[in-house]
């Protein structure tokens, strides 16, 4: 008996494989089926949805006490400070409006800051101002910076502005 050459063998190896999966069409090997709607896709989505974010409850600052710009090597990093009416507030920050693009040369951030849980000894608390400032900060890159004359910051009671 003559051995098999090694031509046959591959074709023979595969007929007998796919014999067992029910055929070409239905079978999970077929390239058309992987990407077709003959199968579920599978998710790690709830069946219920994602949570939806909540919703920004921060507030102006009262009052924005500082405003300085520091020149760096890739733009400038616009430094706030303000001073809310009692202690305990966090999560300060600087909201760009339009996204942070000059409009008509001027780049407009609203001073944002998340007041104490209502009730909480800290939003009760006024002390002295130092113990109720708070700092926020914001870069912007040498494009948004060339096309930029002027930064204005708004808190709730006033506003600071720079310009160049």
């Amino acid at each position: 008996m003559k051995p098999l050459r090694p031509a046959l063998v591959l074709p023979l190896a595969l007929s007998v494989a796919l014999a067992g999966c029910g055929g070409w069409k239905e079978s999970r090997v077929n390239p058309r089926n992987w990407f077709g709607k003959s199968e579920q896709v599978q998710t790690l989505e709830p069946k219920t949805g994602y949570l939806k974010a909540k919703a920004d409850h921060r507030t102006l600052v009262a009052d924005v006490s500082t405003l300085e710009i520091k020149r760096t090597p890739t733009g400038a990093i616009v430094s706030v400070t303000g001073l809310p009416p009692t202690q305990g507030w966090w999560g300060a920050a600087l909201e760009a409006d339009d996204d942070g693009r000059p409009v008509d040369g001027v780049i407009t951030y609203r001073f944002v800051i998340a007041p104490p849980e209502p009730g909480s000894p800290a939003a009760q608390r006024v002390m002295n101002a130092g113990s109720r400032t708070v700092t926020a900060a914001a870069f912007i890159n040498n494009t948004r910076l060339a096309d930029t004359h002027k930064i204005v910051v708004i808190g709730a009671q006033n506003e600071r502005s720079i310009s160049r």
